[in-house]
């Protein structure tokens, strides 16, 4: 029963993610608003205009939602049939890392044994025309280090190095694609990508299978790789490469960014000099100094994890507190999409956990438990 739950929540997810007009951050408004992405498509004209940045044009694409619908099942078969997992934004399986950015992907289509809820990871991205300077870094940076997972897009120059290097030094390595799983692109790194999957790493789109490859992918799936990833390098890089928008991406989503610094006459050196003189990024010197800085050495401390009986309490309301057990503060917005409870619902049920005293309110409608439950 609850498999064929999440198979019909998920061939809704994905319906609603095809339609014209839904970006990830309508996307995401959208099901935390009305609590499910079946919920939007059952929704009236009037109530779907009342979320933020909702127009007549999503209103017009709701128009597609059968054909969306089919789309979607059709989706589901063939990414069965290749061995593809379907992730969405409210699956377990989806990376915690990513799910956090405002703009996360609503659905990902992944290939492979790995996994995605590592405990280190590092992008590593740069230029397509790497010098031998650019990939000697990467190479003795990655031997370096052990037990990092190391994600980059499969490009050219830095980013099919830091695969190689890290297949090579036996670590998990995730290619993040722009293209649908039955293209490699380029495909001069076929080879690469199947022996990713082959040594236990994935290969990770946003793209359905068959999707045409247009160039905005190439930017979404920078997005992609930054939100993944504790950390970026930017190893070389032009004043406008995709580099250098991953590691604005990673700056937005609060992400540690670090920067190879270059000679000040290659042209390959300006990206990563700018990001250093405009404290876009950390001065990266050593995988001893990179580790250092990200605490990678470091035992976690050991929390003591105590379980309150929940028993006395609604399925919605287990929700919410289970919720806020792991968080220990959290703004209503976020407490609606983690739990799918819609946000005239969820109010309620804080405001009847309030004045029971077992939940307190903060100033920006932050909600947090009582010292007891």
């Amino acid at each position: 029963m609850e498999s064929n739950r999440i198979t019909e929540e998920l061939l809704y997810e994905i319906a609603l993610s095809r339609l014209e007009g839904v970006g990830s951050v309508h996307f995401k408004n959208l099901v935390t608003y009305f609590g499910s992405a079946r919920e939007v498509f059952r929704m009236p004209r009037n109530k779907l205009l009342k979320v933020s940045g909702i127009g007549e044009q999503f209103i017009k694409g709701l128009n597609g939602k059968e054909q969306a619908l089919r789309e979607a099942e059709k989706i589901m078969e063939q990414s069965a049939k290749a061995g593809i997992r379907i992730l969405y934004l409210r699956s377990p399986e989806y990376p915690a890392a990513l799910k956090e950015a405002y703009d996360a992907p609503p659905v990902l289509y992944c290939k492979g044994s790995g996994t995605l809820q590592p405990d280190k990871t590092l992008a590593i991205v740069g230029t397509r025309d790497a010098t031998d300077y650019g990939k000697s870094v990467v190479e003795e940076l990655v031997q370096a280090l052990k037990g990092i997972q190391i994600i980059s897009g499969l490009a050219y120059g830095i980013d099919i190095t830091a695969h190689r290097a890290a297949l090579n030094s036996q670590l998990s390595t995730v290619g993040v694609m722009a293209t649908g799983h039955n293209t490699v692109y380029p495909l001069a790194h076929k080879k690469t990508a199947e022996e990713i999957l082959e040594k236990g790493g994935l290969l990770v789109s946003e793209q359905p299978l068959f999707t045409k490859l247009h160039p905005q992918f190439f930017v979404a799936r920078n997005r992609i790789i930054a939100g993944l990833s504790e950390v970026t390098l930017v190893v070389e890089s032009g004043i406008r490469g995709g580099s250098m928008v991953t590691a604005e991406y990673a700056n937005n989503y609060n992400k540690e960014v670090f920067a190879v610094p270059g000679d000040l006459h290659r042209k390959y050196s300006k990206g990563p000099n700018k990001l250093i003189f405009t404290n876009k990024a950390h001065l990266f010197t050593d995988a001893e100094t990179l580790a250092e800085w990200m605490r990678w050495d470091e035992q976690p401390p050991k929390k003591k994890v105590t379980a309150p009986d929940l028993s006395a309490y609604s399925d919605e309301e287990k929700r919410v507190l289970e919720m806020l057990i792991k968080k220990e503060e959290v703004i209503i917005d976020d407490l609606a999409w983690h739990t799918g409870i819609s946000l005239n619902r969820l109010s309620y049920i804080l405001i009847d956990l309030e004045f029971r005293e077992i939940i307190k309110q903060s100033p920006g409608k932050k909600f947090s438990l009582k010292n007891h439950l």
